[in-house]
């Protein structure tokens, strides 16, 4: 079994997705439903997948937990609540109880697009994690490089929550750099309660061309960070189809991932998700 643990779905009939912007992300301009991405994950021996966030509008969330009790191959969801509302301890309760609610595992904001690099120590923010970790529920960071040392001191500062960190927090792979990225990368591993998400690199990778070889300096500093146990596999469909299709995208992870045995393969592509996520 393996466990795809970041995907996206997106209807534009429903709303528009207001981060799909430019030339280059034109191709994603399209509907991405679950029927479409069913038959490709299941060729690819995907039994389970987490849905994840996308915008920040509360309506989504809903929409997202109403598609896991309709679709089997969805077995957790990552939504969006407003971290800073007073009451999202409430919020997070009254999502809860909504049909398919027992599949919401984790919250996840767009800390990528805030132009305060420190958005995450802020006491309002603060709270609204501290609200999370009550629930029971993890929190994946979705953020740049530049971002990972603010998400340290907040990962330190609230040991009670599991965060999860979205495409090993973004690498600059296309130019071929490690530093400062991977030193960060080691700060917040050294935390035992995070965990990493082998997703999203070949997207971050020369889109003039790239290959396994480009990514594993990313992928072995990531490996060698978090270990097996706390690093989980993620397609980030449908935005890695800019730059692989999804069997291309899982074979990658594979290849990044041939030094280690089959026991660690096993952690990586199924049980670290199904552990953290409680699938």
């Amino acid at each position: 079994m393996t466990v795809d643990a970041h995907h996206h779905v997106c209807d534009l009939r429903v709303r528009d997705q207001d981060w799909i912007t430019g030339s280059a992300l034109r191709p994603l301009r399209r509907n991405f439903t679950v029927a479409d991405l069913a038959p490709q994950a299941r060729a690819a021996g995907v039994e389970a997948t987490v849905l994840v966030q996308t915008v920040t509008v509360a309506e989504e969330t809903p929409e997202f937990l109403a598609l896991a009790e309709t679709h089997d191959l969805i077995a957790g969801v990552v939504g969006w609540v407003d971290l800073t509302r007073p009451d999202v301890a409430d919020e997070l309760a009254r999502l809860r109880a909504l049909p398919g609610g027992g599949y919401l595992k984790g919250i996840r904001h767009q800390v990528q697009g805030e132009p305060d690099p420190r958005w995450l120590l802020r006491p309002d923010v603060r709270r609204g994690l501290a609200a999370v970790a009550d629930a029971g529920l993890v929190y994946d960071l979705v953020v740049l490089p530049h971002q990972l040392p603010a998400c340290v001191e907040a990962a330190a500062a609230l040991p009670g929550l599991t965060f999860v960190l979205d495409h090993l927090g973004k690498p600059p792979v296309a130019q071929g750099d490690l530093e400062p990225w991977a030193s960060a990368v080691r700060a917040l591993a050294a935390l035992p309660h995070t965990v990493g998400k082998l997703s999203g690199l070949v997207t971050e990778a020369d889109p003039a061309g790239w290959t396994p070889a480009d990514l594993r300096p990313y992928a072995d500093v990531a490996l060698d960070a978090f270990g097996p146990d706390r690093l989980m596999f993620g397609s980030d469909w449908p935005v890695c189809t800019l730059a692989a299709s999804y069997e291309e995208v899982l074979h990658t992870a594979r290849t990044l991932t041939d030094r280690l045995t089959a026991t660690e393969c096993e952690q990586v592509f199924t049980e670290t998700a199904r552990r953290v996520y409680g699938l």
